[in-house]
C-alpha cells in the first residue's frame, strides 16, 4: 500500500533502523487495529502490532499486514527490550505523542530521532476507501440537519438540542459525535466554540449548530446557522455575508493553492462587508480520523492544497452582544476543484 511505502520512504530518508508509534490515531491508520493499547514497529522489512492478551484475536484479524506480538509485561517495557532484542540502534518516534518519562527511558538506550508530524502528513492524503467513510459521515450529518430543524421548538435547551442530535445520528450508524457539539443561541452565538449549555432557545434568535458523526473511524464536521421565529436585521445580513464568501472559497479554491491563499479567498469578502476583526479563526482544516488534521486553511497555512486531501470550508462572523454565523462544508480536493462532501442546506432557514 502506498502508505507503507511513504513510511519506507521515511525510514530510507530518515537512516532508520525502526519506527515507533504509540499514539493511537496514527496506529489505527497504519494498522486498521481499533483496540485502545498497543504500539506499532516498522522497519523496512518488517511490520509489528504489539497488544496485549485482550486484542490477542482481534489485533491478527484487523492488522493484517503486520506481525502480532504479545506483551507479557507493561507496554513500555516491553516495547525496550523488544527493540534491543533485535538490536536496533536508530528509532523514529512522534515527537508530539511522546511525553517526557517514556523519551527519558527510550533515549537511554536507543538513537532516538523526532519525527514531528511525519505520519501525520502521510495521513493528509485519503485513499478512496477513506473518502467512503467520510462521505458517509458527512450523509449522517446532513441527514441529522434535516431531521433536527423539523424538532427544535422554542423553549428547548442547547443541551436538549446536543442530545437529539447525538442520539439520531447513532440511529443512522454513527458511533457517536466526532467532537463536543457547538450548539450556541442568541447572544452565545458570538462564541464560535459555544458548547451546548442550559440555555433556553428562544424566539428571535439565531443559532449556530456545529457538529459531526464518527462513522467506522473516520469523523464529519459541518455547521449551519438558523433562525427561530425570526432575526434581526443585522443577524440576516450577517448571514448573507458568510455564504457569500464560503459560496465563493468553494467555487475558487483549487489544488496548488495553499492554505493561506484559501484562506484569504473568503477572509477578502468578509473584510470587504466591513466585519473582518469579526472572523477571528481560521477557515477551515483538514478532515480524517481526527476532526482536526493537516493541512489548515489559515493565515499560517504555508502547505499546499493536494488532490486527495479532504478539508473544511468554514467562515463566520461573531458579534459580541449579538450573535454570530457561521456555515461549514467538508470537502475533497480533486486533481482540479473542491467536491463537496456534504450537502444540507445552507440557505437562512427560519423555524
Amino acid at each position: 500500500m502506498i502508505k507503507y511505502e511513504k513510511v519506507n520512504a521515511l525510514l530510507e530518508e530518515k537512516n532508520l533502523d525502526a519506527l515507533l508509534i504509540m499514539s493511537d490515531y496514527n496506529r489505527r491508520y497504519l494498522t486498521g487495529f481499533t483496540g485502545s493499547s498497543g504500539a506499532v514497529i516498522m522497519t523496512k522489512d518488517e511490520k509489528f502490532l504489539i497488544s496485549d492478551f485482550r486484542y490477542k484475536a482481534q489485533g491478527r484479524e484487523q492488522a493484517k499486514d503486520f506481525e502480532f506480538v504479545l506483551q507479557d509485561k507493561g507496554l513500555l517495557d516491553f516495547i525496550m527490550e523488544f527493540m534491543e532484542s533485535r538490536e536496533y540502534e536508530s528509532v523514529g518516534f512522534e515527537g508530539e505523542h511522546v511525553n517526557f518519562n517514556t523519551f527519558d527511558r527510550l533515549d537511554s538506550t536507543f538513537d532516538l530521532v523526532p519525527l514531528t508530524g511525519e505520519i501525520e502528513k502521510i495521513r493528509m492524503f485519503k485513499t478512496s476507501d477513506e473518502v467512503d467513510l467520510i462521505r458517509r459521515a458527512c450523509s449522517i450529518a446532513d441527514e441529522t440537519y434535516e431531521y433536527i430543524l423539523k424538532y427544535i421548538r422554542p423553549g428547548m435547551s442547547e443541551l436538549d438540542v446536543r442530545n437529539e442530535v447525538e442520539n439520531y445520528m447513532r440511529k443512522l450508524g454513527a458511533e457517536g459525535s466526532s467532537f463536543d457539539m457547538i450548539v450556541a443561541s442568541g447572544v452565545r452565538g458570538a462564541l464560535p466554540h459555544g458548547v451546548a449549555s442550559d440555555k433556553l432557545i428562544e424566539a428571535g434568535e439565531m443559532v449556530t449548530l456545529d457538529f459531526g458523526a464518527y462513522y467506522k473511524g473516520y469523523a464529519s464536521d459541518i455547521t449551519r446557522s438558523f433562525g427561530i421565529g425570526s432575526v434581526s436585521e443585522e443577524m440576516e445580513k450577517i448571514h448573507h455575508i458568510v455564504l457569500e464568501s464560503q459560496l465563493a472559497s468553494l467555487d475558487q479554491i483549487r489544488p496548488g493553492m495553499t492554505g493561506r491563499e484559501a484562506d484569504k479567498v473568503a477572509r477578502d469578502i468578509i473584510e470587504k462587508n466591513g466585519y473582518g476583526p469579526n472572523f477571528g479563526h481560521s477557515l477551515g482544516h483538514g478532515l480524517g480520523l481526527e476532526v482536526h488534521e493537516m493541512p489548515g486553511l489559515a493565515k499560517s497555512g504555508d502547505v499546499k492544497l493536494e488532490k486527495d486531501m479532504v478539508v473544511t470550508v468554514e467562515p463566520g462572523i461573531y458579534v459580541d452582544d449579538a450573535g454570530g454565523v457561521r456555515i461549514e462544508d467538508d470537502c475533497l480536493v480533486t486533481d482540479s476543484r473542491l467536491e463537496k462532501l456534504s450537502h444540507s442546506s445552507k440557505e437562512l432557514f427560519i423555524i
